[in-house]
C-alpha cells in the first residue's frame, strides 16, 4: 500500500511539533530554574556561641567562603562538613554546626558556588556541582592537624552533593543526608507538580526526561552524575539518611528509596530515620534527629567521644532556626501566570505549545538533580 506524501508530511508534523514543543519548554525550564537567588548570610558563628575561623575553600570554581568551628576544648577532633540546600548559605546550618560541637565534634560550613556571598555564576547549577564544591571542602577538613576525621553532612541538594562527594573521595568516613531527593528525573516532575502544572504520566515522565537532560547539558552532566541513588551505591562507607514524614517538598518515599539502594551495598552500615512530625526544613529542632547523628558519626569517626555520651551531649544542645528561613520556598510560590491550555487528545497541548509560563519565577535547578517520584518526590532547590 503506498501512503501518499500529503499523509507523511502530515504525519511528520504531528510527531516534530509536540517535539519541538517539548524541547522549548525545556530550555525556558532550564532559563529559569538554573541559578538559585542569591542569599548571604545575616549571621556568624558568633551569634550561636560558636568560637570560629574564616576560611576559604579552594573550588575548581574559585575561593568559596567558610567557617571552620572546633572542636570542644581545643583539642583534635573529627570534623563534619555541613553542605546547605538550594537558595541557602552557610549561616543555615549553623544550628547543626552547635550541637555537632556540644557532642564533640569540629564543623566547616562553606558557600556552595553561586550561593551566599559567592558571585553569580553563568551556567545552570546542579547536584554535581554542589558535590564538587563539597569534595573541595573536604580537601581543607582532611589537611588540618586538628582534624582526626572527616564525615559529610548535608540538607536536600546539598545532601545529593554529599553523596557525590563521599561516593569520590575515601577519605569521607561518614555519610549523613537529609531531606535528600532521590532521582533526576522524578525531582524535575517534581518541581511541574509544585509549579501548579499538571499533565497525564504518559506525557510528564517523558517530559522530565528531556527537560533533566537540556537542563544538564551546558556543563556536560550526565542524570546519572546527579543522581543521589546512583552515588549511595559507589559509596562504601557509612550512611545516615534522615527524612520528615511531613515533608512538604521532597517526599519521605525519597527516603525509602536512598535506603534501599544503600542496602544493596553489603557489610556497611545504613540507617533510616523518618522523624514522623519533620518537614522539610528544622529538622534540627526535634532531639531524635541530634541525637542519631551524634550517635552515628560518634561509632564511625576516629577521636570521637563515646557514641551514648555525644548523643546525650546532642540532645541536650539549645538550637534555634536561623532568622532568614522564615517564607515559602521559592519551588513553592506560584507565580500569576494564567492557567496552561487543555491537553488534547494526542498529548499536546490543545495551542500547539507547552507552558513554560506555567513555571515559577523561580524553580529548582532540581530539574537535574536527584531521583525522587512522585507527588512527594520533589525537587530540590530547598534551602536549609
Amino acid at each position: 500500500m503506498r501512503i501518499s506524501r500529503k499523509v507523511l508530511v502530515a504525519l511528520g508534523a504531528a510527531v516534530v511539533a509536540p517535539s519541538a514543543a517539548a524541547y522549548r519548554f525545556a530550555i525556558e525550564y532550564r532559563r529559569r530554574a538554573g541559578l538559585p537567588a542569591r542569599r548571604p548570610p545575616l549571621e556568624t558563628p558568633e551569634a550561636y556561641d560558636l568560637p570560629f575561623e574564616i576560611v576559604a575553600v579552594q573550588s575548581d570554581a574559585g575561593l568559596l567562603p567558610g567557617w571552620f568551628v572546633p572542636g570542644p576544648g581545643g583539642r583534635p577532633a573529627p570534623a563534619v562538613v555541613l553542605v546547605h540546600g538550594w537558595e541557602s548559605n552557610r549561616a543555615r546550618m549553623l544550628p547543626n554546626a552547635r550541637f555537632l560541637r556540644a557532642a564533640g565534634f569540629a564543623s566547616l560550613l562553606f558557600d556552595v558556588r553561586g550561593h551566599g556571598d559567592n558571585p553569580s555564576e553563568t551556567l545552570p547549577i546542579s547536584a554535581a556541582e554542589f558535590g564538587a564544591d563539597a569534595r573541595a571542602a573536604v580537601e581543607l577538613a582532611a589537611a588540618r592537624p586538628d582534624v582526626t576525621a572527616v564525615a559529610v553532612l548535608g540538607h536536600s541538594m546539598g545532601a545529593i552533593g554529599a553523596a557525590i562527594a563521599a561516593a569520590d573521595d575515601p577519605r569521607i568516613a561518614a555519610l549523613v543526608m537529609t531531606a535528600a531527593p532521590a532521582d533526576p528525573r522524578r525531582l524535575t516532575r517534581r518541581t511541574f507538580q509544585l509549579a501548579g502544572l499538571t499533565m497525564p504520566g504518559l506525557i510528564a515522565q517523558p517530559l522530565a526526561a528531556l527537560t533533566t537532560r537540556v537542563y544538564l547539558r551546558p556543563r556536560g552532566h550526565a542524570p546519572s552524575a546527579v543522581s543521589a541513588t546512583a552515588a549511595v551505591r559507589r559509596y562504601p562507607g557509612p550512611i545516615l539518611i534522615v527524612h520528615g514524614e511531613q515533608d512538604e517538598v521532597v517526599g519521605a518515599d525519597n527516603a525509602v528509596r536512598l535506603d534501599r539502594a544503600a542496602r544493596g551495598v553489603t557489610g556497611r552500615e545504613v540507617e533510616l530515620l523518618i522523624l514522623p512530625e519533620g518537614q522539610h526544613r528544622w529538622l534540627y529542632e526535634d532531639p531524635v534527629y541530634r541525637g542519631r547523628i551524634a550517635a552515628f558519626l560518634a561509632r564511625n569517626l576516629a577521636g570521637a567521644a563515646e557514641p551514648d555520651r555525644a548523643a546525650a551531649r546532642a540532645v541536650a544542645a539549645r538550637v534555634r532556626r536561623p532568622p532568614d528561613t522564615d517564607g515559602p520556598l521559592s519551588a513553592l510560590e506560584r507565580p500569576d501566570a494564567p492557567a496552561p491550555a487543555p491537553l488534547g487528545r494526542d498529548g499536546a497541548l490543545s495551542n500547539g505549545t507547552l507552558p513554560a509560563a506555567a513555571l515559577p519565577a523561580r524553580a529548582l535547578p532540581d530539574g537535574a538533580l536527584d531521583d525522587s517520584a512522585g507527588a512527594h518526590n520533589d525537587p530540590d532547590p530547598i534551602r536549609s
